[in-house]
């Protein structure tokens, strides 16, 4: 009997069961080692369905690391922060980003895709694209909404997104990365910092005057 066609209530648990088996093959297998056959028997269903569902292994990988930063991507709209301050929100997004690049599965992870970037780079390329790419273009966006309400004043959303997610990883994704355990002290430290720096920069003067956002401490000559 032929299978329902792509749509129907049956098909879509169809495709959310797919993608339980790849975000664990590919998470803990990582690209090269997970096969559409092995997804598919995990998954209980046939591998004509995957290739309809997402046309390749390519499309399979993309969907799987959509899927895990749409976790994050409540941070990243009006609707999924908390009521607060413009210090208060931005803390709240720099908490968010920090415990879900600190997770150990996503460190395991990015360091499957860095190993085989070097032989396969289109596995990196598809990666960035929907993930990290992906993340800071939907914080960019966030960015523009607060631009929008005169909470702001950013001329490069993009670059501040950038800005913002660096200050607030610091060397901390880095030391993860090569083994380092983490401190959580020092990330909640760089993520205060990094708000209070970004705050300077970027947020808008009641008087529109944006000459004066950075540190009015006095200079010193010489």
């Amino acid at each position: 009997m032929a299978e329902p066609r792509i749509g129907r209530p049956v098909d879509e648990a169809k495709r959310e069961a797919i993608l339980d088996a790849a975000v664990r093959s590919f998470f803990d297998s990582g690209f090269a080692a997970t096969s559409i056959e092995q997804v598919a028997l995990d998954a209980g269903v046939s591998k004509v369905t995957i290739y309809n569902h997402f046309k390749d292994k390519r499309g399979l990988f993309t969907a799987s690391v959509e899927r895990q930063c749409d976790q994050m991507r409540g941070a990243f709209s009006l609707e999924g922060i908390a009521p607060g301050s413009l210090r208060e929100r931005l803390t709240a997004i720099g908490e968010t980003m920090v415990a879900f690049l600190s997770r150990p599965e996503m460190i395991q992870f990015e360091r499957r895709i860095a190993a085989e970037t070097e032989h396969e780079p289109v596995v990196g390329e598809t990666f960035l694209a929907a993930g990290p790419h992906r993340m800071k273009a939907g914080f960019a966006m966030l960015l523009r909404a607060m631009q929008d309400a005169g909470e702001v004043e950013i001329d490069d959303h993009m670059l501040a997104a950038e800005q913002f997610a660096s200050m607030c990883k610091g060397m901390g994704d880095l030391d993860r990365r090569f083994g380092l355990p983490g401190d959580p002290e020092r990330d909640r430290q760089r993520i205060e910092s990094a708000v209070e720096v970004f705050c300077a920069a970027y947020a808008a003067r009641k008087d529109g005057n944006k000459s004066d956002r950075i540190s009015d401490a006095p200079r010193t000559m010489g």
